[in-house]
């Protein structure tokens, strides 16, 4: 019952004339960045992080949220209509959606895909009114050693998870952590790293970081990678609405692609790329015309669709309750939970509920909003891939530049700001995930407090951070998910070395 008092007290703070403005400006720009190739939330919250640095913090996140699940939906729309996800969770609806689009079945994938990720979202958006009070009670018995298990279990998990080579994650997480260090010792009082510049005694801002590398670096690495060749757009044809064989055989795919996404997004190895996969296959097993898939399937487009959309939901359930981000679009709205001065964790839903609640409630009222901009309006977003790429890229780059000198009217914010954004550059042409980079700038200070303080209270035993159950459970996770890869990786190199799996004797 608290729960639901708690949810209708979000409500009334959702449904605000004001709060519902900009839960409408959120999801309409997370779906116009959704079905803009190469554009994805993690770039458009990173780019208005500076831009709402004055705005109330609970209208902020509504927005933030709106354009999460926004970009969600719109992403379908490119991989249906021009085979070029928008989002790497739309990577598997291209596969069966385009091949619909070329039958002259676009529509169709389109509004499949929309009905599917509303339903999944609705029923995602309940599990984590109800399992991220759950998850706080469990974090309210966390202390200092705990806390400190806790950050380095979000470091671990964010550098193994996010790219493809532990190494460079972990030298990404280093670089984060090293930026972390720049300024005063809170404790000391002692300069670190400063250089003797005055601006940096004060730390570098994470905004600036954030919007460096996920704004500037991926335009950069995007234009880069442009070809300046004609994309060929498939047209919506016929009817613009699912038949009565498109309904049977699409709501059990939306039912089971929304078991398979909002638990695996809540995992620290989640996100969307593992359900939808996870969803194609097993609507692959299932399906009575199994040889349709990949010739235009549409079990093949709404289960994966609303997998890709419940994801999202628990992406937001261990951000909010434990302050774990298990994506890159949740390591910058950690960024923006630190620009309002703010912690996400259990304390959150106690000092500031209007935020917490306000925002899962809006996230029911984005749902509705964006099945009626998606289903009726989605000739008007196909438009948007008709602007040209140059103007879109060097956009980017000029609304980041004003937005981060207008933070502090500061011109070594610019300096670093491109530094770090040639840096975020090298680092996607290197094949280096940029999240790591960012958590560890946001949670390494976090860590090292938190470890302090965890010392101060055991009087210098080390051991603490063992002799607690849960800080001894959550370190051992995080030792697993550094060493399960190169143990893994050393087993198949061995299998591939000795293919008959037989050792030579002497």
């Amino acid at each position: 019952m608290d729960t639901l008092a708690a949810l209708g007290h979000g409500f009334l703070v959702a449904l605000t004339p004001y709060n519902l403005l900009w839960s409408a400006i959120g999801v309409t720009v997370g779906t116009a960045v959704g079905v803009l190739p190469g554009i994805g939330p993690a770039l458009t919250v990173a780019l208005l992080l500076p831009v709402t640095y004055h705005l109330e913090p609970t209208s902020a996140f509504i927005m933030f949220a709106g354009i999460y699940y926004g970009a969600m939906y719109g992403g379908s729309t490119t991989s249906i209509l021009l085979n070029a996800p928008g989002e790497s969770g739309s990577i598997v609806t291209a596969i069966d959606g385009h091949a619909m689009a070329r039958q002259g079945r676009g529509a169709q994938a389109l509004a499949t895909a929309a009905i599917g990720s509303f339903i999944a979202g609705t029923i995602a958006t309940a599990a984590l009114t109800f399992v991220a009070p759950l998850m706080v009670k469990m974090a309210l018995l966390f202390g200092p050693a705990e806390y400190f298990a806790l950050m380095v279990l979000a470091l671990t998990t964010v550098t193994a998870v996010l790219g493809d080579s532990l190494a460079r994650g972990l030298g990404s997480l280093f670089l984060g952590l090293a930026l972390g260090l720049v300024g005063i010792d809170m404790q000391t009082g002692q300069a670190r790293l400063a250089f003797g510049v005055p601006e940096l005694l004060d730390g570098i801002d994470t905004v600036v970081v954030a919007v460096g590398l996920f704004a500037v670096g991926e335009t950069l690495y995007v234009a880069s990678r442009f070809r300046f060749e004609r994309e060929e757009v498939y047209a919506l044809k016929g009817s613009k609405w699912m038949s009565r064989e498109d309904w049977s055989r699409s709501w059990k795919p939306w039912l089971r692609g929304t078991l398979l996404g909002f638990p695996i997004g809540a995992l620290p190895a989640g996100g969307s790329e593992i359900p939808t996969f996870l969803s194609y296959l097993v609507e692959k097993r299932l399906a009575k015309k199994p040889e349709e898939f990949g010739h235009g399937a549409i079990e093949a487009v709404a289960g994966p669709e609303a997998a890709n959309n419940a994801s999202a939901a628990g992406v937001l359930a261990p951000l909010l309750s434990l302050g774990l981000p298990t994506s890159a679009t949740a390591a910058i709205m950690l960024a923006a939970f630190q620009q309002y001065g703010l912690q996400p964790g259990p304390t959150l839903f106690d000092s500031t509920p209007e935020l917490v609640w306000g925002m899962i409630a809006s996230l029911y009222v984005g749902n509705v909003l964006l099945l009626l901009l998606n289903l009726p309006l989605v000739g008007m977003w196909v438009k948007l891939l008709v602007i040209p790429r140059p103007w879109l890229y060097a956009g980017i780059l000029v609304f980041s530049t004003l937005g981060a000198y207008t933070l502090n009217n500061n011109v070594i914010d610019l300096v670093i700001l491109w530094v770090i954004g040639l840096v975020g550059f090298g680092m996607r042409v290197l094949n280096v995930p940029v999240a790591p980079c960012v958590v560890g700038l946001i949670l390494g200070p976090l860590a090292e407090q938190q470890f302090r303080r965890a010392l101060a209270i055991s009087q210098g035993d080390a051991t603490v951070f063992i002799t607690h159950p849960i800080s001894a459970a959550l370190l051992a996770v995080a030792v697993l998910l550094v060493v399960g890869p190169l143990v893994m990786r050393r087993r198949n190199r061995a299998a591939a070395s000795d293919p008959a799996g037989k050792t030579s004797t002497v």
